[in-house]
């Protein structure tokens, strides 16, 4: 099964991208996390910030880039419906079988009728590879 958790890219560089998630309350996995409480579950923050490394590196390697390695992961402030994920990945470098180092950041944003204010909703730095076969 295949979803697309990035609903826009606000810019792309050589080596970073910003891009954002919507979260509204039609998600279906909202439902079950939690009943009553819904929240963004902490490893589609982490999704998130691998779709956005993949369309960062799209085109740098012929096959196509999964999730290799997660270091030194951070969750802080929860993501909500209503409520948006701005995510930033930085691809470091590359080593000699084609993995890439990466560092993210997920940023959840609010808005209220006057109110704004961000949180770090992720933070850490992870592995982009080559599918194996």
């Amino acid at each position: 099964m295949r979803f697309e958790l990035i609903d826009k890219v606000h810019e792309q560089s050589e080596d970073q991208i910003r891009a954002v998630k919507h979260v509204t309350a039609a998600e279906e996995y909202l439902g079950d996390h939690f009943p009553g409480f819904p929240i963004l579950p902490g490893v589609l923050m982490l999704e998130s910030l691998v779709q956005a490394a993949r369309k960062l590196l799209q085109g740098r390697e012929s096959d196509r880039l999964v999730l290799g390695e997660v270091k030194s992961l951070k969750y802080g402030a929860m993501v909500r419906p209503g409520e948006r994920l701005e995510v930033e990945v930085t691809a470091i470098k590359r080593d000699d079988q084609g993995q890439w180092s990466c560092k993210g950041k997920g940023i959840v944003i609010r808005n209220d009728d006057s109110d704004r204010s961000e949180e770090t909703a992720i933070s850490g730095r992870f592995t982009m590879r080559p599918t194996r076969v």
